[in-house]
């Protein structure tokens, strides 16, 4: 077990160094992640809400396959989107294969699912009395989204940190859509596999020591919003 031991030591030199490579594919994650996860944001929990809070044929279905979708393999969502990115899909007149809006987008699709299925899930336990007494109150449209969704919020925190973990995690689409190119689309996880097979284990060992760093950083900062507010 020495190479793990001296793993570690490595880690931490590279680490405490600012080595450029490790940093580099710190950067490229939490840009990529935070565009994602943005996006998924914006789009999904307003899908989320009108899944979860209103009534309609098919819901029932609808619901099956978000759930459905939640459990996609990245590298099956990483395979559909480098199609169509690709010179000969129907996008790739947009160049987006092999950058980090390219990724972001695999990512989104990824999320996606997560933030729609969790945010309805958080929106149908709200109280049917609170949804009645908003409504009394005379509160429009925009007022009775914005109410429930604060009622909601710590429902929603835990669907965003799901999905922000999900897409931090993932290897198949950084990797097929990414290319996995040194200082421009190398991410953390690809960085682990690649440098890990080319036996760096201790810079693979330093990037999962980042992912854990970064992971716990977001639910400490979750537990102190959930605190406060």
């Amino acid at each position: 077990m020495d190479f793990l031991f001296d793993g570690f030591i490595q880690a931490f030199a590279l680490l405490l160094s600012g080595n450029a490579e490790t940093y580099s594919a710190i950067k490229v994650t939490l840009m990529v992640s935070s565009y994602s996860l943005g996006c998924s944001l914006v789009i999904g929990i307003p899908l989320g809400f009108g899944l979860g809070y209103f009534t309609f044929r098919g819901k029932k279905s609808i619901r099956t396959v978000v759930d459905t979708l939640m459990a996609l393999p990245t590298v099956f969502i990483g395979l559909l989107v480098y199609a169509f990115l690709t010179h000969r899909g129907p996008l790739g007149d947009f160049g987006l294969l092999f950058t980090l809006p390219g990724i972001a987008v695999g990512q989104t699709i990824l999320a996606l699912p997560i933030v729609i299925g969790l945010s309805a899930t958080a929106v149908e336990s709200m109280d049917n009395k609170l949804r009645l007494a908003i409504m009394s109150m005379g509160a429009n449209r925009r007022q009775l989204f914005l109410t429930s969704l604060w009622e909601v919020r710590h429902g929603l925190l835990a669907g965003s940190i799901a999905a922000y973990g999900r897409v931090m995690t993932e290897v198949g689409i950084s990797m097929m859509v990414g290319g996995n190119i040194k200082w421009h689309t190398r991410t953390i996880t690809t960085a682990i596999a690649l440098e890990t097979n080319k036996g760096q284990f201790g810079m693979g060992v330093a990037l999962g020591l980042v992912l854990l760093i970064i992971a716990f950083g977001v639910n400490i900062s979750v537990s102190f919003l959930r605190r406060r507010y």
